[in-house]
């Protein structure tokens, strides 16, 4: 088990969305102190003003997907708040619902430094010293579209399936030695938090942030592998391994509607 009481936690993307929810979670099962990153300023202001009661809350500036400032935010972060034990990555953009030869090379590249290389450059700050310590455990936030080809995210596909990938190779890596640092890999489904405003979804339901949020925290506390969110979504996972990828597409992505979630997608404003 790996305990939230008593313990530092930093979370990405931490002022908005399930990041925040999470926070709040965090510190209400009694984390010791609980760190905020985030480039949103007033967003976390206000996190912190709403939180401030709950706990001890710091807050940091920072966009993520800047190496140095993600190095030089660490730095100051630890110095402050003392060592990080759990950290979770959950920041993360969406920028369009264009298909692929639409987009421009700057968002192409925006989404992979913020979805797929943050995450790792923010891992590689912490990793270390759980190591050392053999204790610690970092949580990466991927999504379903990690592991199902979805048109119009062709490259919010790929990111997430980079975090997939990378994160539960260094799970077997930390397994393979015999440390006690634990990785986490969450891939969860559209959840209504305003990052996917506008998307359709039939067949399976868009998760409540807060069960989101709830769900995420057990799964750390729980050491779990991997997670995905809903259950349903294994169903897909199995479609994915029994048929062929042209009945797949048919069965799944028309008929159930999954290819079609992001045709109206508008995102948050």
């Amino acid at each position: 088990m790996t305990k939230i009481k008593d313990n530092c936690i930093l979370i990405t993307g931490g002022a908005s969305g399930i990041g925040r929810i999470m926070g709040r979670m965090a510190l209400e099962k009694g984390a010791r102190q609980l760190i905020i990153w985030d480039i949103n300023e007033e967003n976390l202001n206000a996190t912190r003003d709403e939180l401030a009661t709950l706990g001890k809350v710091a807050c940091y500036k920072v966009n993520i997907a800047d190496h140095a400032a993600v190095e030089q935010t660490f730095r100051q972060t630890t110095e402050e708040c003392g060592a990080v034990d759990i950290l979770i990555n959950c920041a993360g953009v969406v920028t369009s619902n264009k298909t692929f030869e639409q987009l421009t090379l700057t968002d192409i590249e925006r989404t992979m430094a913020i979805n797929a290389t943050a995450p790792m450059v923010i891992a590689l700050q912490a990793l270390p010293h759980m190591i050392e310590r053999n204790h610690g455990h970092i949580c990466n936030i991927a999504s379903a579209a990690g592991m199902l080809s979805n048109p119009r995210m062709s490259v919010y596909a790929a990111s997430k399936w980079a975090v997939v990938g990378w994160s539960d190779s260094v799970r077997i890596e930390l397994q393979e030695r015999g440390s006690k640092v634990r990785f986490t890999t969450i891939a969860p489904y559209y959840i209504s938090t305003g990052m996917f405003d506008g998307v359709r979804s039939r067949f399976i339901p868009i998760l409540k942030p807060e069960s989101a949020a709830r769900k995420i925290l057990r799964a750390i506390e729980h050491n779990k592998r991997f997670k995905g969110l809903p259950f349903s979504f294994h169903f897909i996972r199995l479609c994915q391994a029994l048929l062929p990828s042209s009945w797949f597409d048919l069965i799944v992505g028309h008929w159930l509607g999954i290819y079609s979630t992001m045709d109206h997608f508008t995102g948050r404003k």
